[in-house]
């Protein structure tokens, strides 16, 4: 089935309701009082968005947890729906569905559910009672039946710990299987890749919407680390491009600009059935490139 032919979703609070298109943003918790405050101000500025929703990451350690609730609670005050990252490991289930209470009493309904990061030099058999984010998905499910919308995530041109594609697909298929709704791709710049990963998954019999990641280009030397850790592919003519701009931070962000509105209008040209943009908690970017889509 081709993507055109994805239903196309706004997620609510009460309900799923079609729309055209939608976007949604995604924040990470400010480290204080101060940044949460600067936060808010970013959050208000991007409401001329309309989002659907605003999720927001969750790190290992209790201070980081808290930043997420923090964080979500700022945004529903804005009238926005907030979406709490949630990941599992080196968590107990007890630690989770302690979570998973804190969660549902702020009312959020939407969860992005996650298996997160390795603790550094950790394997998997020492990770935790829940090893892998189809493990959460179903604990949530056994704990709360259908309260929460469930997303997911998936990675076009494949995990970066995954031993091959076709593992990784399978690993997708077991998480969409164990009751995720929905699910956000990691960030990508080869659309080829989300096509290519949405005909494979639909090949499966998968049919949830799969929403594409996407990461403004703001800072080289950021976004080349960045992309190193999560293995999503930075091609060579756009290094070439923005090699050439060494620390000419304007003209870099002018290009990324240019660069991404013209994936993300391929993408919705395409059918995709949304756009979630991964911020880094500023505005410029991520409002230009809308700017450039509204048309």
């Amino acid at each position: 089935m081709p993507c055109n032919e994805v239903s196309l979703w706004l997620y609510s609070r009460d309900a799923m309701t079609k729309r055209e298109k939608f976007f949604s943003l995604e924040f990470f918790p400010p480290r204080d009082v101060e940044a949460l405050s600067k936060l808010e101000g970013t959050a208000k500025e991007l409401l001329q968005i309309d989002p659907a929703y605003i999720s927001v990451t969750f790190g290992a350690g209790g201070s980081t947890q808290t930043g997420t609730l923090e964080t979500v609670r700022m945004i529903k005050q804005l009238g926005v729906d907030a979406v709490p990252h949630l990941s599992c490991i080196s968590n107990t289930k007890a630690e989770i569905l302690a979570i998973l209470a804190e969660i549902k009493a702020l009312g959020a309904r939407h969860i992005v559910a996650l298996r997160g990061d390795l603790p550094s030099g950790a394997g998997l058999r020492t990770a935790g009672e829940l090893m892998y984010a189809s493990d959460l998905v179903a604990l949530i499910r056994e704990h709360y039946g259908d309260y929460f919308h469930i997303e997911v995530a998936a990675y076009p041109e494949t995990h970066p710990q995954a031993h091959s594609p076709d593992e990784d697909l399978a690993n997708f298929v077991t998480k969409v299987n164990a009751g995720a709704n929905s699910a956000i791709t990691q960030y990508f710049f080869n659309p080829d890749a989300y096509y290519d990963f949405v005909d494979r998954v639909q090949a499966k019999g998968v049919k949830i919407p799969i929403v594409p990641g996407i990461m403004p280009i703001t800072n080289y030397s950021q976004l080349s680390r960045f992309s190193q850790m999560c293995g999503a592919e930075l091609p060579r003519w756009i290094r070439m491009r923005l090699a050439q701009y060494a620390d000419d931070r304007e003209s870099i962000r002018q290009f990324g600009i240019e660069v991404i509105s013209k994936m993300c209008q391929e993408l919705i040209d395409y059918g995709a059935p949304g756009l979630h943009f991964y911020t880094l908690n500023g505005s410029a970017s991520t409002l230009a490139i809308w700017n450039n889509l509204k048309d």
